[in-house]
């Protein structure tokens, strides 16, 4: 058609047709029609077909000719020869039959190229087959020469070679070639050895182990998270949705707060772990905690509320609805007879438990890795976490002890549900037999049963003191009067002559004064009297120092006029709150929002001033703060500024209290105990001189000698070793109670008080508990089949608990036991490890003596009962001895002699294990330690890693030089733990005979020898074919 365009013609005029008509013609492009002269055509000719326009005889004729069948020729005439010429020429360019040529030019000429593309394609088939026979045949050549080649080797040794060398020569060639393999061996054998040797062979194996250890560890955490919210959160979240719910939703939320995203979070976290130990031996793990490091704020959340969690499920507890569905939640298999509060505890470890390992980690990743600077920064963050974590953890321990102690209570004790009660101290006492009418009982103490019908566990709280009886089951019964209300109590150490309790001693019963009165006088009845026995006199004064303690704060307590803070439920008194220095910051102090027993903010960083002021600030003295102070004083300062201070206070009681003394007269006006720093007005009521009761002076003298007193009686009865080691201390605390007993104001109570400390600091006793190891009388020795089973066990906790006793508290301080000195700052400690490792030792040595395999068998068997009576006697040290050795790689890989060992021994061996296992920091052990009754001899390596954990984790002192009190309090509270076991004695008779063979070190084989010999007894299996 753009052809047809190009070359049309348009032409009009009139043409005669065969000389008949004449027409009026048109010719448009390709179209030739006659039309009349209205305008109307009548007749349409299709030039498309035309082929040609001629001339055609005289008088202007042409003739037009179409190619197709059935079409004339059209025979047409113009008037001139000029317009017959236009017309021939306008129609032959106007026609089709140039493309049509063209068209058929082209149709031949693709259907040429069809051909030769058909022709291509069975060329290239052709070719390809040609292709694929010759690399078949080319692979056959080859097998082919490899056949040859074959066939050629095992043809040339019998071939005939003229130039066949000498014998001798080959065997020498045949000598140097083996030699060269064998010192080609040896040699990478020696760089792979010293490759192992290496200090970084040695750093990768322990980085590797760390990384391992840190996968285990969160397979558990998320485990725990998994039972927190699985068995608690969401069975709660229901209960809060039914009709009569034990619990509202706000609550539910208050008590979990972002546990379910912990628990989410920390999955990711451990896939990531496990997906990295698929890629072992490259462990990059910086990136995982990049991941983690953005949630932290989740964290925070969560330990700031952590307090308050706890408050609430208290007060929730309180319902017994809501009781009695928790403890049916915590009978759950999965729960393991742990308690709601000890998961909800569990997420506040898991931060320091991460600085720990990566601390271990950069300890063991050179310098110049390429993941370091991303570790330390995650170290970094993760430390500042830490910080308040710590103090968290602190102030919520006393919490979760309650806590605990209530659930063992079988009649439960809502007591426990206040959070402001503080625990102090358990153990166990003896409760004599009451006097009716000044009239002995007739039940003689002799005839009763000491360990079951006499025998009392009693819980000291800063506001009540709790007697209850404990079952074989190890539930507690609270006993019928025995929840004592401190403030009714008033506390009687020395019972006279004239007593009528102390007529026990008139009957042949002498108790060797270890007994001490407690005096009730309830408000809504009659007063009655609580006669308690210690095992020892130093048991007696740590439980007298520490009743007489509460008693006084709580006393103080009462004198303070107490008001509502502004935004919290917590009653504070009204002097605290006007006294700034008490609860705001300062840049040489620091408060946590938690109160302490005195509803005073505890202190979390401070100068070594300020904490010298609050141990002599004569309002209040926190029972929790004293101990804190005593067991940690030697970390920041000396005992000789602690004693000027104290003497100061003493001497210059107006210079060195913060009280201000227009708040005194508040103070004569109250009437409390004479036990009491703030009740000497009462005190002074029998005092010959009344008007100086009321005279600010005198009490103000009266209360700093009462304070002084008081911290002295603390640090003389619980801390007697600084005494005896530091011969000055002593000679400056006796010079100041003889300055106190020269005092002609002197209150008959303050008298008898200095008159006891210089008693107890004079008198060198021992008690049956301070034997040494080093004592024991050597003589014949017995041999192990000759001992019985409890023979054993009860010596074993007899040695044992002789060396926990004796070691010192200081050691427990500054991580010693770590350093490359630890011998001489740790004597004890060390001692202590080295006897666990003897004993084990031993039981090992005694399992592989035996030649054959039942008399091993049997050996082994005795031991694990031995395991078994020392787990009865809460030495769970010696069960750790036994079965460490059980499970060493000596005695485990003893099939033949495990095989002859019972089923129920070998399950016996499977729940002792179970008890002492490391796994999560030694759960199963520390809830079992939570529920023994002293004495207890527990693993010392638990509160050594815990101590570490803690001295890690945060520093002694703040940048700015503040001491971290808070750390100070999570130290403190691990070392009165230790030092509760330590001062309960085992009333064991010591049996010479069964301790020289326990202690005699020529029966101890060491590791090396006790593989050998394992060799020898059952040797290795030859490697199966």
């Amino acid at each position: 058609m753009d052809y047809m365009m190009t070359y049309y013609l348009h032409n009009s005029s009139k043409l005669f047709i065969m000389d008949v008509w004449t027409k009026d013609f048109g010719l448009v492009m390709s179209l030739l029609f006659s039309f009349h002269a209205s305008g109307r055509w009548k007749h349409l000719y299709l030039g498309q077909n035309c082929i040609n326009a001629a001339h055609y005889g005289p008088n202007y004729y042409f003739l037009v000719i179409f190619g197709h069948d059935g079409q004339k020729p059209l025979e047409l005439r113009t008037e001139e020869d000029a317009d017959c010429n236009e017309w021939v020429e306008a129609i032959q360019q106007a026609s089709y039959s140039d493309l049509i040529i063209e068209r058929e030019v082209l149709m031949q000429k693709y259907i040429h190229l069809v051909q030769i593309t058909e022709t291509e394609k069975v060329a290239a088939n052709q070719l390809r087959t040609q292709l694929e026979d010759q690399d078949t045949e080319i692979e056959r050549l080859k097998a082919e020469i490899v056949v040859l080649n074959k066939t050629e080797e095992r043809m040339l040794p019998y071939q005939s070679n003229p130039e066949e060398e000498d014998p001798d020569i080959k065997k020498i060639k045949k000598v140097q070639s083996f030699m060269r393999g064998w010192l080609c061996r040896r040699k990478w054998k020696i760089i792979v050895q010293d490759y192992i040797c290496s200090p970084h062979a040695e750093s990768m194996r322990k980085r590797n182990q760390i990384v391992f250890n840190m996968v285990e560890a969160e397979t558990e955490y998320v485990l725990q998270l998994s039972i927190l919210v699985n068995c608690f959160l969401r069975p709660l979240r229901m209960a809060a949705s039914s009709k009569k719910p034990p619990i509202t939703h706000d609550d539910v939320s208050s008590i979990f707060l972002n546990s379910e995203t912990i628990m989410f979070l920390h999955e990711i976290f451990h896939q990531g772990l496990k997906a990295r130990i698929a890629n072992w031996p490259t462990l990059v793990l910086a990136d995982l905690f990049d991941i983690l490091l953005p949630m932290l704020n989740i964290y925070q959340e969560f330990v700031r509320n952590h307090q308050y969690s706890l408050q609430v499920l208290a007060n929730c507890k309180q319902n017994r609805d809501f009781d009695k569905l928790l403890k049916q939640y915590e009978a759950n298999a999965a729960c393991e007879d742990r308690m709601l509060e000890t998961f909800l505890t569990y997420p506040m470890f898991q931060i320091p438990r991460y600085i720990i390992t990566l601390h271990e980690l950069l300890a063991h990743t050179p310098h110049e890795h390429v993941e370091r600077k991303s570790l330390e920064f995650a170290k970094s963050k993760l430390e500042e976490l830490s910080k308040m974590m710590h103090d968290e953890v602190s102030d919520t321990e006393n919490i979760r002890k309650n806590l605990a102690i209530e659930r063992m209570i079988v009649e439960g004790c809502d007591i426990l549900l206040d959070t402001s009660q503080t625990f102090v101290r358990q153990g166990s006492l003896i409760q004599l037999p009451s006097v009716e009418k000044g009239k002995l009982s007739k039940v003689r103490l002799g005839s009763l049963s000491l360990r079951k019908e006499a025998e009392r566990q009693c819980f000291l709280f800063t506001k009540h003191f709790l007697i209850c009886t404990r079952t074989s089951g190890g539930k507690l019964h609270l006993l019928k009067g025995g929840r004592l209300s401190l403030i009714e109590c008033a506390l009687i150490e020395e019972l006279d002559a004239s007593d009528e309790d102390c007529k026990y001693n008139a009957a042949g019963q002498g108790f060797n004064r270890l007994e001490f009165k407690i005096v009730v006088e309830p408000a809504d009845g009659p007063s009655f009297a609580v006669v308690l026995l210690a095992p020892s006199r130093q048991e007696k004064a740590a439980w007298t120092s520490d009743m007489s303690q509460c008693i006084d704060n709580i006393r103080c307590n009462g004198l303070m006029t107490s008001v509502f803070e502004d935004n919290s439920k917590v009653t504070v008194p009204h002097m605290i709150k006007s006294d700034a220095r008490l609860h705001k910051d300062d840049v040489d102090i620091c408060f946590s929002k938690t109160l302490n027993s005195c509803k005073v903010p505890q202190i979390r960083y401070a100068s070594v001033e300020r904490l010298l002021e609050r141990l002599t600030d004569l309002r209040f003295l926190s029972i929790d703060f004293l101990n804190t102070f005593l067991h940690t004083y030697r970390i920041f300062t000396t005992a000789a500024v602690v004693m000027d201070k104290l003497s100061d206070i003493y001497k210059k009681p107006f210079t060195s209290i913060p009280v201000r003394l227009e708040c005194l007269p508040l103070y004569s006006r109250c009437a409390v105990s004479p036990a009491s720093a703030f009740a000497i007005a009462t005190a002074a009521a029998g005092h010959t001189a009344l008007a100086k009761s009321y005279d600010k002076e005198f009490l103000i003298r009266r209360a700093a000698t009462n304070r002084v007193l008081n911290v002295l009686r603390h640090w003389v009865s619980k801390h007697s070793q600084d005494f005896e080691m530091n011969a000055e201390l002593t000679t400056a605390v006796i010079a100041l109670l003889e300055e106190v007993l020269r005092d002609s104001d002197l209150l008959p109570q303050e008298r008898k008080a200095a008159a006891n400390i210089l008693s107890a600091l004079s008198q060198e006793e021992q008690d049956d508990s301070q034997l040494k190891i080093e004592d024991i009388v050597h003589m014949v020795i017995e041999c192990f089949e000759s001992l019985s089973a409890m023979e054993l066990a009860e010596q074993i906790t007899l040695l044992d608990h002789i060396v926990f006793w004796n070691i010192p508290y200081e050691e427990f301080l500054g991580q010693g036991w770590m350093k490359t000195d630890k011998n001489e700052r740790t004597p004890y400690i060390m001692k202590t490890s080295q006897h666990f490792n003897n004993m084990s030792n031993l039981v090992a040595s005694q399992i592989m003596a035996p030649a054959d395999v039942s008399s091993r068998a049997t050996s082994i068997e005795k031991w694990l009962a031995v395991a078994d009576i020392c787990r009865c006697l809460n030495n769970y040290n010696g069960v750790l001895e036994i079965t460490s050795a059980l499970n060493r790689s000596a005695i485990y890989r003893l099939k033949k002699t495990w095989a002859k060992v019972c089923k129920q021994t070998k399950a016996l061996m499977d729940r002792l294990q179970k008890i002492v296992s490391s796994e999560g920091r030694f759960k199963n052990l520390r809830e079992t330690l939570k529920n023994c009754n002293p004495p207890c001899v527990p693993y010392l390596g638990m509160y050594l890693t815990d101590l570490a954990f803690i001295e890690e984790g945060t520093p002694n002192f703040t940048e700015e030089g503040l001491v971290n009190f808070s750390k100070m309090r999570m130290i403190s509270h691990i070392i009165r733990e230790i030092r509760q076991f330590q001062q309960a004695p085992y009333r064991i008779d010591l049996q010479p005979k069964v301790t020289q063979f326990l202690l005699d070190k020529t029966l101890v084989m060491d590791e090396d020898t006790l593989y050998e010999l394992s060799l020898k007894i059952e040797p290795r299996l030859p490697p199966a074919n």
